[in-house]
């Protein structure tokens, strides 16, 4: 039986195509990275993926009234298969909603199938929803004794009701054969002390764990402007702006980019530098359109929203019409902008992969197998999202990875268990304007030496302007300009390059008319482990090319001092420190003088830039930081008082089930068992009504673990993670509200929510280092009443991210990670051993800066990547 399905992957998430089969082994499936292209052997039905969160649920039915469901781990994700110690397949009970149950209901009676079983995906297309792919007859669970109790009452009653309706059907409520299952270990939601990673006391259980983190190492993020008059790509841009002179071209899929790399490739030739004649504009022209070739040529350097070039007309000349009716305007000259870089390293995906599984290993549970065991009974209510840029897709499907021990390449897990959120996590929202006004003032304080003193005592050092900026930071960013204009870094990569520019050029001009293949896409999500090779040989780790390792400086040397207007622009301060980094940790073994003594002069200015950027003082870094994250800090808020609402919901519900367990008892036994069976879904529908429709703004799918059937410890006991996987702006804003969120005159007079060490611990952190992360846990105090304000706690920590100690020791190769991975420091408290902030506090103190619920736009259908899968239109029962 050959089901013949394959899931073809898009380029954006890293391409390939998965095969899923029966089960041989502990297999389901196999992933091939390398198939990009849809079979041609045969008729194949094409459909859009829809993405479950990485499970699939089978339902049974046993008569249309009877369901019973259990969830398993889909093969889409890693294709290995969960197995108990009998060789089974791992699967759990969870319970159905009443729109689902309707469904079962209809099947059964659709395809007049009493006993039949069906395949229920679950999906996040704008709001939860499920749909029946694939219905089999005559279909019972593999391992449930409380199934097969219930089924053979019901299946007595039927046969009663059919053959025998005269003879009383009413079945006793006692099964003399019941068999009574084994307990399972206890999987108690207790957290014991861990370290700085936080202190639980003996009666509280977490609740809930939010994390906002930052992605991976990457590549230097670039840009290339040039103007261009080449009527080649003047008629490019026509071509993809639907032929309007004053409309710009955006070019991002693989066929226009490599219409886009034929015409640079046969431009370049042309425009070969280095001749006696050439101006210094056509030597910079010739120089860019090199540039622009080799980027297109990598390709690996377009990820997210910097795959993309931008032709924008700004000249014009008019010419007579092709009706020789009048003129038109036609351009004649246009900007071409071209962004790449900021891609995943390998060193990157590492560490996302080492941070998931720290968090699996230290922020759950650690009595038993933990946080697996939790996830693996859906007691664990999972939900990561994501920006829309590659970078930080990747790094949250690496974690994932980590997080809950899957195997397999990322692109799978990515597509199932991530969900891009551009607006809650991409972009800096409306705080650019502010943003604009912080880096001119900081642009002054740096260039003056002037560090302007409000007036808050001297004992608060962060109520300073500027706090954080060297005293003499006008002079190291002349000292800065002088190792630029030292140019022995950039000396050696121009012999580099001038050694390998006249082969470039003939070979371009040779394979300018020969057939070109688009570049691989996938590269933009990173590689996945060291090029060793390269390495070897004295190339530049990655897939940069010397070339454009010199012009990456270049630009930068000439973008920090405007000679004109003699005018240092200090917003290049990060850029310069951030590929100082980038080449001290990746190419240390290209030797390149000068490169420590730049890194440390750049890095003494970047401590005190980038935190200023998002605000020169406490109160502007709180106006900044409540514009960019406000949605972000709306749904944390919704997180928490979900968790709650859920966790209330439960607690009174068993409070109630206790009291009435006497009378339950008594009114049983005037019923027939059947009509309980029947209606005991519904029941627990309605009990559940309320965490279903906790938060109507937001839905998700949630896969809830069935108690009645599931034999677990404790299975009302549920903990909620949210993961949000975001940018350095965001890491940044949101720490800013929660240190400086008293300061707003709402909130005269309250304290902090950080501490007065933790607030000194922050103003003297250098920055917010690749992988850095915010992290809220919420316990519950079991011995408090459930109105209580103290029943709920919240903890906050964080961790500055990437360790580079070992870089500022000079960059010396034998001091640095082998494989370029810096390891992630220890998260640190923000509250004092001992403080308690209680929900309602957080809630307090934060909400003045959050979206509030009601204003979050309405469920919208969802953009998932666009996978498609097929299978033979000849075969059977086959997943559609």
């Amino acid at each position: 039986d050959d089901h013949n399905i394959m899931i073809y992957y898009p380029s954006s998430a890293g391409g390939g195509m998965k095969e899923l089969f029966r089960k041989v082994g502990n297999r389901s499936s196999e992933f091939y990275p390398d198939v990009r292209k849809v079979r041609r052997d045969g008729s194949y039905i094409y459909e859009e993926f829809m993405p479950t969160g990485g499970t699939d649920v089978k339902v049974y039915t046993v008569g249309p009234g009877y369901a019973h469901a259990e969830a398993r781990k889909s093969p889409v994700v890693d294709g290995v298969v969960m197995r108990n110690s009998d060789g089974k397949e791992v699967r759990y009970p969870v319970l159905l909603t009443p729109s689902e149950k309707q469904i079962a209901r209809s099947v059964c009676q659709a395809f007049r199938q009493a006993v039949c079983g069906f395949d229920l995906l679950r999906c996040d297309l704008g709001e939860a929803r499920s749909y029946v792919c694939d219905v089999n007859g005559w279909s019972f669970v593999k391992t449930s004794y409380k199934y097969y109790d219930d089924a053979a009452c019901i299946l007595r009653k039927m046969f009663l009701d059919e053959k025998a309706p005269h003879i009383s059907s009413t079945i006793p409520t006692s099964l003399p054969w019941k068999i009574s299952e084994p307990a399972q270990p206890s999987d108690s939601v207790r957290c014991h002390e861990r370290g700085t990673v936080g202190i639980s006391r003996p009666s509280e259980e977490l609740r809930c764990v939010i994390a906002v983190i930052r992605h991976g190492d990457r590549t230097p993020k670039q840009k290339v402007k040039l103007k261009v008059t080449e009527e080649k790509l003047l008629k490019l841009m026509l071509k993809y702006n639907g032929g309007k002179a004053h409309t710009e071209a955006k070019l991002k899929s693989a066929l226009q980019l490599q219409d886009l790399l034929d015409a640079t490739r046969i431009l370049v030739p042309r425009a070969r530098s280095g001749r006696e004649s050439d101006s210094d504009v056509e030597v910079e022209h010739a120089e860019k359109l090199r540039q622009v070739r080799a980027v297109l040529e990598e390709g690996g350097h377009f990820s997210g929203i910097y795959r993309k070039v931008q032709l924008k007309p700004s000249n014009w000349v008019r010419i007579p019409k092709d009706n020789s009716q009048g003129e038109e305007e036609y351009p004649v000259e246009a900007l071409m902008v071209l962004k790449y870089g900021g891609v995943l390293t390998h060193a990157g995906r590492k560490q996302a992969e080492e941070l998931g599984r720290y968090f699996r290993n230290n922020m759950y549970p650690s009595e038993g197998p933990g946080l697996l065991r939790l996830h693996s009974t859906y007691r664990h209510d999972l939900k990561i999202y994501s920006s829309d840029e590659g970078r930080v897709q990747m790094s949250a499907a690496a974690f994932a990875k980590g997080l809950l021990d899957l195997e397999g390449e990322l692109t799978p897990i990515l597509v199932s268990l991530v969900s891009k959120d551009s607006s809650m996590l991409d972009g800096l929202q409306d705080g650019t304007t502010y943003i604009n006004e912080a880096k001119a003032q900081l642009h002054d304080i740096i260039t003056s030496s002037k560090v302007v003193n409000c007036n808050e005592p001297v004992e608060f050092p962060w109520m300073v302007d500027g706090a954080g900026v060297p005293e003499n930071a006008a002079q190291l960013l002349t000292n800065l300009l002088a190792l630029s204009y030292q140019a022995e870094l950039t000396k050696q990569i121009t012999v580099q390059v001038k050694m390998l520019s006249d082969d470039e050029d003939e070979k371009a001009a040779s394979d300018s008319d020969s057939p070109n293949y688009p570049y691989d896409q996938a590269k933009a999500l990173g590689k996945a482990e060291i090029d060793m090779d390269r390495i070897s040989t004295g190339l530049p780790c990655g897939s940069e090319s010397f070339l454009l390792m010199f012009a990456r400086w270049k630009k930068l040397e000439r973008d920090l001092y405007n000679e004109r207007k003699k005018r240092f622009d200090t917003t290049q301060i990060p850029d310069i420190y951030d590929s100082g980094k980038y080449d001290l940790l990746h190419n240390s073994h290209l030797n390149l003088t000068g490169l420590s003594d730049l890194f440390k002069v750049s890095q003494l200015l970047a401590d005190g830039v980038i935190p200023n950027e998002y605000g020169i003082n406490p109160k502007q870094k709180l106006k900044i930081g409540s514009k960019i994250a406000r949605r972000l800090l709306g749904k944390i808020l919704i997180d928490l008082h979900n968790t709650r609402r859920e966790v209330t919901a439960a607690a009174a519900e068993s409070n109630t089930h206790n009291d009435t367990k006497a009378v339950s008892s008594v009114k049983r036994k005037e019923r027939c068992y059947y009509e309980e069976v029947r209606n005991e879904c519904f029941e627990r529908s309605r009990s559940n009504k309320k965490s279903i429709d906790l938060d109507e703004s937001h839905k998700e799918t949630k896969y809830c673990l069935d108690p009645k059937y599931a034999n677990v410890f404790e299975p009302e006991r549920r903990v909620r993670t949210r993961l949000y996987f975001t940018s350095e702006s965001h890491i940044h804003s949101l720490m800013n509200v929660l240190r400086y969120c008293n300061l707003d005159e709402s909130l005269n007079g309250e304290e902090s929510l950080v501490c007065r060490s933790s607030l000194d611990r922050l103003l003297k952190t250098r920055e917010l280092d690749y992988m850095s992360y915010i992290v809220l846990r919420m316990f519950e105090n079991t011995e408090v009443p459930l109105e209580h304000p103290k029943r709920f706690r919240i903890e906050m920590t964080f961790s500055r991210g990437a360790d580079i100690s070992s870089l500022e020791s000079g960059g010396k190769a034998s001091l640095l990670p082998g494989d370029h991975t810096m390891p992630i420091m220890e998260p640190e408290r923000l509250q004092e051993v001992g403080s308690y902030i209680t929900l309602d506090k957080f809630d307090k103190m934060t909400r003045p800066f959050a979206m509030p619920a009601e204003d979050f736009p309405p469920a919208a259908p969802s953009q998932p990547l666009p996978v498609r899968f097929c299978k033979d239109v000849q075969l059977q029962g086959g997943k559609l």
